[in-house]
């Protein structure tokens, strides 16, 4: 029984067609190489793991270190007796598994090896064990890999390619013209990259935005040179990643930087402008109070435009002043509960003129852990994104709030029924001063605060949007005095 195993429980198992893969590939006819590189095939779908690395002429304690390895590193690896007094280590990488379960999995694949080691050689067939170990390592990278010979056919496709959003199997592939395999780029376009490379020898990137599932990720594709004998390149490498998140963290720090420096210039001038603003207004009142009801109609209609003109820069101006306040994170920071803040939220709202008429729908979490924040600014923060939905609906839609806990972020999401953003107006709209509602309606600051404010609870505010599902989510970090639930 597995350490930390109670009676009556069992490890999971994989898959028993991938059980029995593996059982037929310990039958092989051949060589024990032919059987080892079988094997090998199997390991990355045997064993639970981001990746699965067999160390040649290691003992487990060479992997573990001289000091006391914690118990999950110790049930991430196996020992392999290799015969003649040699020794191999099954490492299993990144496994999410608890130690109980994934040691008596790594344990049965390191006996499946065991079976058929001793018997590799290390004459004639030590570079078919090299082949085998290569295509494992191959198997164990994070990105899709597959390269292409001189004539444009696959030679080599891994794991990942393998289990990606195409999803074809290598037997399929191997040996095929890469352009009757992959359909997303046109086939003159891929060709041309290809011979690019081939020709000039050079590093070749690019990236694309995919759609699958209805969500774009972003991919970047690296094509590299590879040369086998002399100096003409006799196949291309092509890696593809997955760098979505990347681009997202990238695009946030970007826009916190925009933030930051529209918060220092109003730190600079808010002051100066706001003096000469309340001089005009009380100007205006000295004026209509002296007037009274003498003044004629087109004086009085000067006087509203002006009175108004100034309240909008007012607003402006206080605007201005919430950029100012960011980089003050801690500034009033505390345990605060999100379920309560929105119920706050809400209530502050209950009456307000664009608002009353929205239906909301509550689908909370009672249980979430609290976060560390200041609950003034979130509250803040959530208005802002709740007016802008009563705008989008207008004001007679529905707009569903949902909270949860997604480890490691409280999240908290703001769906309404209204027409949705358009596609080319998502990117920009966090932006300062960026606003659709026309230039008596809005400043388009609300929701640049908003992500001002989100940033500096080390969070993250992100928007998605079709036809009538809208859907603002705002990401939180939990404070370090609660947990998850």
């Amino acid at each position: 029984m597995g350490e930390g195993m109670t009676a009556g429980e069992r490890p999971a198992a994989p898959p028993l067609a991938v059980v029995n893969a593996a059982a037929r590939a310990l039958a092989l006819p051949g060589s024990s190489t032919d059987r080892f590189a079988a094997l090998c095939e199997h390991l990355t779908a045997l064993l639970p793991a981001e990746a699965v690395r067999l160390h040649a002429g290691q003992r487990k304690g060479d992997r573990l270190g001289a000091g006391q390895a914690d118990p999950a590193s110790a049930a991430s690896v196996a020992e392999v007796p290799w015969g003649n007094g040699r020794h191999a280590v099954l490492e299993a990488v990144g496994s999410s598994r608890p130690p109980a379960e994934l040691r008596p999995l790594l344990e049965t694949v390191a006996g499946m090896l065991a079976a058929v080691m001793p018997g590799l050689e290390e004459g004639s067939e030590s570079a078919s064990l090299e082949r085998a170990l290569h295509r494992l390592t191959l198997d164990s990278l994070p990105v899709g890999l597959y390269v292409v010979d001189r004539e444009y056919r696959i030679v080599v496709w891994n794991r990942k390619r393998e289990i990606g959003t195409q999803g074809l199997r290598r037997s399929d592939v191997l040996g095929r013209p890469v352009f009757d395999v992959l359909h997303r780029q046109p086939a003159a376009d891929l060709r041309a990259e290809f011979d690019r490379v081939f020709e000039d020898g050079e590093l070749l990137e690019s990236e694309q935005v995919v759609t699958h599932g209805g969500e774009r990720r972003t991919y970047r594709t690296t094509r590299l040179p590879a040369r086998l004998d002399g100096e003409a390149v006799s196949h291309v490498v092509t890696i593809g990643e997955d760098i979505t998140e990347t681009r997202e963290i990238q695009a946030a720090m970007h826009q916190t930087e925009k933030l930051a420096a529209v918060g220092q210039l109003a730190a600079g001038v808010m002051h100066e402008i706001n003096n000469p603003l309340a001089t005009i207004g009380a100007c205006v009142a000295a004026i209509s109070s002296r007037l009274g009801g003498t003044a004629e109609p087109v004086v009085r209609e000067y006087l509203d435009i002006i009175e108004s003109e100034v309240g909008r820069c007012t607003n402006i101006v206080d605007g201005l002043l919430d950029f100012s306040r960011a980089g003050r994170a801690g500034s009033g920071f505390q345990p605060t509960d999100v379920n309560a803040l929105l119920e706050r939220t809400l209530y502050l709202l209950k009456h307000h003129q664009r608002f009353r008429r929205l239906e909301v729908v509550r689908d909370m979490h009672p249980e979430l852990p609290a976060v560390h924040g200041n609950a003034e600014r979130l509250i803040q923060a959530a208005m802002a994104i709740l007016l802008n939905a009563a705008d989008a609906t207008g004001g007679r839609g529905t707009v569903r709030i949902s909270t949860r806990f997604e480890a490691p972020w409280v999240v908290v999401e703001f769906t309404d029924d209204g027409p949705g953003i358009p596609a080319d107006v998502l990117p920009k709209i966090f932006e300062p001063f960026y606003t659709t509602k026309g230039p008596t309606r809005g400043t388009g600051l609300g929701l640049a605060i908003c992500y001002g404010i989100v940033a500096d609870h080390a969070g993250r505010l992100d928007v998605r949007s079709e036809p009538r599902a809208t859907t603002f989510r705002m990401a939180l970090p939990p404070s370090r005095e609660d947990s998850a639930p």
